[in-house]
């Protein structure tokens, strides 16, 4: 089978997940799809729940909102991963600093978990499918807080990104190929 490293990115709603999703069961073989969405409300509940009805019966789910990288070496491999996404786990990190936010020891605890998830991809014999969010395309937050997660994220995407065989860009549920 062979390794192989793809990155969906863009908006909100603009396909990333249904795609990454499609590409996997092309294949019809099985998956572990790692969540690191967490429900902190109803409405977010209630999203979690229809993504896990929509998912194949042969892809197993792993929930790990940090460490995915560990969480993943841990778990028996499958021949895909699919890493939905990117955009919650640096939001979950954000949540676990305290306050004030130390700026240099956010971008350092994101930076290794990155990297730990690069290096559990590299040990792994499949193929993995990584989602994030391109948030850098928007307006500059308002809020240092803001601007220090939209940071945060687009450096992940990039080190993803520049691990990847294919990079692919969402645009109104279209995929355009970057990379």
């Amino acid at each position: 089978m062979g390794q192989q490293l793809t990155l969906i990115v863009g908006g909100a709603r603009s396909g990333k997940s249904d795609y990454a999703q499609t590409l996997i069961q092309a294949d019809k073989q099985p998956a572990l799809f790692v969540a690191t969405a967490t429900a902190g409300d109803e409405e977010m509940a209630g999203r979690i729940a229809a993504h896990r009805a929509n998912r194949p019966a042969n892809w197993q789910t792993l929930e790990a909102p940090l460490k995915i990288g560990q969480a993943i070496q841990e778990t028996p491999p499958l021949p895909w991963v699919l890493v939905d996404c990117l955009t919650l786990l640096v939001s979950n990190i954000l949540m676990t600093c305290s306050e004030p936010l130390d700026e240099h020891r956010f971008h350092n605890r994101v930076e290794q978990e990155i990297d730990e998830l690069i290096a559990s991809y590299k040990k792994h014999p499949g193929k993995w499918v990584i989602v994030s969010n391109e948030v850098g395309l928007g307006l500059v937050p308002a809020y240092a807080l803001g601007r220090y997660y939209r940071d945060a994220l687009g450096r992940a995407n990039q080190k993803i990104a520049q691990n990847a065989d294919r990079v692919i860009l969402m645009v109104a549920g279209i995929p355009m190929t970057v990379k």
